[in-house]
Order: C-alpha cells, then structure tokens, then sequence
C-alpha cells in the first residue's frame, strides 16, 4: 500500500466517525426539545381552561358550579350538569367568546336544583 492509499483510509475513518458523533448529538437532543414542547402544551391548555372557567363564572344567569371545562389545542370540552336548559347554550357562546378558543364540545346536560 501506498502513503496516498493509507492517507485516504484514514480520512474516510475519521469522516465516518466525525458524522456518527454528529448523528448521536442530535439524537440525544430531541427528548428534552419534545419534553419541552409537551410543557409548554400543558401549559397554555391550563391557561386556556382557567381562562374559560373565569369568564363562565363572571356570567350573570350561568350557574357554574356543577360545569367542567377542559382544554386541548384551542378545544373547549364543557362537561356538567346546569339548572336551566338555556344556560347550556349561554355557556357555550361565552365559551366561544374567549380568546384562543377554536372549538367548543358541548356535553352539558339539564338537571334540577338538589337532584
């Protein structure tokens, strides 16, 4: 073998293990950068749901204390029971009021007063 085969082996070694360091380098970033994202999701969704759940309660005619509100990306499940069959409409038109609000599942049901 020659010096120039010899110097060519070489550098095609260290270019293989320069690009297999780079790959594990990326590899092992992702989880945090996901884990992150999942944070920051959670987040926003409880921001949203307080947010909601605020405006309901500061509703004149709505009562809020048998109504659930969950978020998920912009989706606002209201889950419950009220005392009037108007307040389920009422509840979900300030629902939809609400700033980020894309959709809202409407799952409220009418039930008497101590029942």
């Amino acid at each position: 073998m020659t010096k120039l085969t010899i110097a060519k082996r070489i550098c095609g070694v260290l270019a293989a293990l320069a690009s297999l360091n780079v790959v594990a380098q990326n590899v092992g970033t992702t989880p945090a950068r996901e884990a992150a994202s999942i944070a920051s999701a959670k987040a926003d969704n409880r921001a949203l749901q307080k947010s909601v759940r605020r405006t309901l309660s500061k509703t004149r005619g709505l009562s809020v204390e048998n109504i659930l509100v969950r978020a998920r990306g912009g989706v606002i499940t209201l889950q419950g029971s009220v005392p009037d069959p108007g307040q389920i409409e009422l509840a979900e038109k300030i629902a939809r009021g609400v700033i980020g609000v894309t959709s809202v599942q409407n799952l409220l049901t009418v039930r008497q007063p101590g029942l």
